[in-house]
Formats: structure tokens, sequence, C-alpha cells
């Protein structure tokens, strides 16, 4: 059993983990609301985008002239996983999550005899694919923990994905990230980027249904606006990831704290316990020496 020394000892550890756990709820819970400000903001852009280029691209008969990023190489036989993770750990699930979601697209493309390559961003995805994955990992970014992550981080990111798609590296580009829902609901997401994907059904305004013509012609405006959309999509999982982060270490600092809590409510019974009998035993061998006199 242990002293009364190791119970007070470990029951001042308990308490200084907990006031740890506690400011990092407090600084998740002041980080969180701009991450998901960021994250909210971002979405309007990133949709509307998204519904502009797949008017244009239904327009497009996908001849000789159409951009390669969204008609691809009509293989696909090379896949790259661009996943993104973060920089620090202590959120929970949220790393783990999208590893495991890219783990299993990379182990069932292997075993439909695919070539998988994987693109990281974040050390906390890099360490555990890295384990399983290393000859398979073809670059690795990584972003800075104490700065929010800015447009010129995603266009970087994006230029190196299409540099390597018109070097003929790949096939088929997929990004994971997290996708924010609340505090307490992250959802892992994987989205096809190249060749690019839009939503079957495009958003009509009431009436009739308008047509456009477009100047330069719907090749040339693609091709500006698809390397665009790229760093778009990347910078908006960035940002999603950013705001899912913190929603998890938020939750999950919070359970740490409680936990402590707990541990320490435990701690000071047996302290309390192992006290008292310590009492009564001295109590019982003052009292037996007495009456043996």
């Amino acid at each position: 059993m242990a002293s009364l020394k190791d119970l007070r000892n470990r029951i001042a550890s308990v308490k200084a983990t907990q006031k740890i756990t506690k400011a990092m709820q407090m600084v998740a819970a002041a980080k969180l609301r701009r991450a998901q400000t960021a994250a909210e903001a971002a979405r309007p852009y990133a949709k509307r985008m998204e519904a502009v280029l797949g008017n244009i691209a239904s327009a497009v008969s996908g001849g000789p002239d159409a951009p390669l990023l969204l008609t691809g190489t009509g293989k696909d036989n090379v896949h790259l996983l661009l996943v993104l993770t973060a920089e620090r750990g202590l959120c929970g699930a949220f790393n783990s999550s999208i590893v495991r979601l890219a783990r299993d697209r990379a182990n069932a493309l292997i075993g439909q005899g695919k070539t998988v390559k994987i693109f990281c961003v974040g050390r906390k995805g890099y360490e555990p694919l890295r384990r399983q994955f290393e000859k398979q990992i073809v670059e690795f970014v990584e972003l800075r923990a104490n700065k929010g992550v800015t447009f010129a981080d995603a266009q970087a990111i994006a230029e190196k994905v299409t540099g390597m798609f018109q070097a003929g590296e790949f096939d088929v580009a997929t990004l994971f990230f997290s996708r924010f829902q609340s505090v307490i609901s992250q959802t892992p997401t994987a989205q096809q980027i190249i060749p690019a994907t839009f939503p079957a059904t495009a958003v009509v305004a009431e009436g009739a249904a308008a047509t456009y013509e477009y100047e330069p012609d719907e090749n040339e405006i693609l091709a500006d606006l698809l390397p665009r959309n790229l760093a778009v999509q990347v910078f908006t999982a960035l940002l999603e990831n950013g705001a899912s982060e913190q929603g998890a270490r938020m939750s999950a600092m919070d359970n740490a704290t409680r936990n402590a809590g707990d541990m320490i409510k435990k701690q000071t019974l047996i302290y309390n316990r192992t006290r008292q009998a310590q009492i009564t035993k001295e109590l019982i061998e003052i009292i037996s020496g007495a009456e043996a006199l």
C-alpha cells in the first residue's frame, strides 16, 4: 500500500495536470471562435466557385483543348492521397480519424492493384502513415503550429500538387480532411480534387434557365480557374481542419479535466482512509501498551 507521502504527491500531481488541461480547454475555446468564423466565412465562396465552374464545365464537350485538371488523364492507375492533419496532438480522435480514413483508402487501392502516393500536410498525419507507407510518401509539408494558415500556404500546396500532375506522376488526387460540424462533431472527409468533380445538380434560379455566352471560351476560363479552385479547396479544407482541431481539443481537454477531478476524489478518499487506518493502529498500540503495564 502506498504511503501517505506518496498519496499526497500523487494528488498534487493530478491537481497540477488538471490545471493544465483546464487552461488548454480555455485556450482552445478562444481559438475555436476565430477558427470557426474563418471556416464558415470560406464556405460560401468555395460553394459559389464550385457552382460557377460546374456550369462552365457542363458546356465543355471534353475535346482535346479541355484542361487536364477537368478531364484527367483518362486513367486511374496512380492515386495521390493528400492528407491534411494537425501539427499538435491532445485533440482526441481528430488526427487518428483522418489517418484511418486515408489508410483504409490506401489499402483498398493497393488491394485493387493501383499505385498509391501520399502527400502529407501536418506532422500528426505524417508520423503514423510513415510507419506503414514510408515508401509511398512522396512529399511532406509542415505547417506553422503557432500561426493560422493563410491562402499562401494553400496555394503553395496546390502548386506542388498541380506540378506533380502536369509531370504525369499521378492520375487521380483525393483530399483528406475533417469537416467541422460542431464542437463535439467533426466528420472525416475524402474529396476528389483531380480530375475536378462538381455536383450533378446545379442551382437554378426561379424562372426560365438563362443561356450564357463565355468570352474567352470555356476552355480558357477553366484553364485559369481550375488551378485557383484547387487552391481554394485546399484552403477551405485547412480552415475546416483548424476549426475541427480546436473543437476536438476543447472536448478532449474538458473530458481530461473531469477525469482528473474524479481521480482526485478517489485518491483523496484513499488518502483519508489510509490516514485513518494509521491513526487507529497507533491508538490500538498505545492502548495495548497501557494495558500491558
